[in-house]
């Protein structure tokens, strides 16, 4: 059985993924700081589930992490890079600290989770890695200044890596989704997320499960060549 490596998997679009891969014949691993009740109810109805409990701004043990995971269990064959902060503030007002944060967990932290776990796939011959992007790293959006750089350092980092790996038979590609109903959106107003939906070539929003079947389709043999694109999953929004 491949293993996958989920970040963020306790809750929202990585949980919806988790499951869905987990559905697709994978060991999962969704990693998180805490368990949920929704992880856990998940787990009770899949052994192929398992919460890895792990704090992704602790840098310097992410080796550790990665190494621990292929003693236990086996090499990973699919990393999906979910994990992230959606802090929001205008650029001027944000506190550094708060900066740094969205920096560390957003691009630090994937990066070096990709570096250890590529070795492996590396040496295992394939491999699949998925980065979670958002529209608003090539869109803009008031307020999302240094979430929107982050996001977009991702794309640049999907497409180079492919190039990296390609030839060791490593996909690398991104799923950008669009506004979405999980708990980053929960502070939007009815009013706003209607007029999102309006502004939508299908006039309503994506789901997680929308996400979740694009990675999905990533992680299966079918996109064996298919490799350094971002797939868009916003219901038309930035068609």
């Amino acid at each position: 059985m491949r293993n996958v490596l989920v970040t963020g998997g306790s809750r929202g679009i990585g949980l919806a993924v988790a499951e869905k891969l987990v559905g697709d014949g994978f060991r999962v691993f969704a990693l998180a700081r805490k368990n949920t009740d929704a992880l856990s109810a998940a787990m009770a109805a899949s052994p192929a589930l398992h919460f890895v409990p792990f704090d992704l701004s602790n840098l310097e043990a992410i080796p550790d992490l990665v190494r621990g995971l292929k003693a236990e269990h086996g090499p990973l064959y699919g990393l999906v890079n979910n994990a992230a902060l959606g802090s929001e503030g205008l650029l001027s007002n944000m506190h550094n600290s708060d900066i740094e944060a969205l920096v560390r967990l957003n691009i630090l932290s994937p990066i070096l989770l990709t570096k250890f776990a590529v070795r492996g796939m590396m040496t295992a011959g394939g491999g699949r890695i998925v980065t979670m992007a958002s529209i608003i790293g090539f869109t803009g959006y008031s307020g999302l200044s240094v979430y929107g750089a982050t996001k977009a350092s991702m794309l640049g980092f999907t497409r180079s890596l492919a190039r990296e790996v390609g030839r060791l038979g490593i996909t690398v590609n991104a799923v950008a989704p669009g506004f979405i109903a999980t708990d980053m959106t929960a502070g939007m107003t009815g009013e706003q997320t209607a007029r999102i939906a309006s502004r939508s070539a299908l006039k309503r929003l994506a789901g997680a499960d929308d996400v979740a079947n694009a990675v999905s389709y990533l992680m299966s043999d079918g996109a064996g060549n298919v490799t350094g694109t971002t797939i868009t999953v916003d219901a038309g929004n930035t068609a």
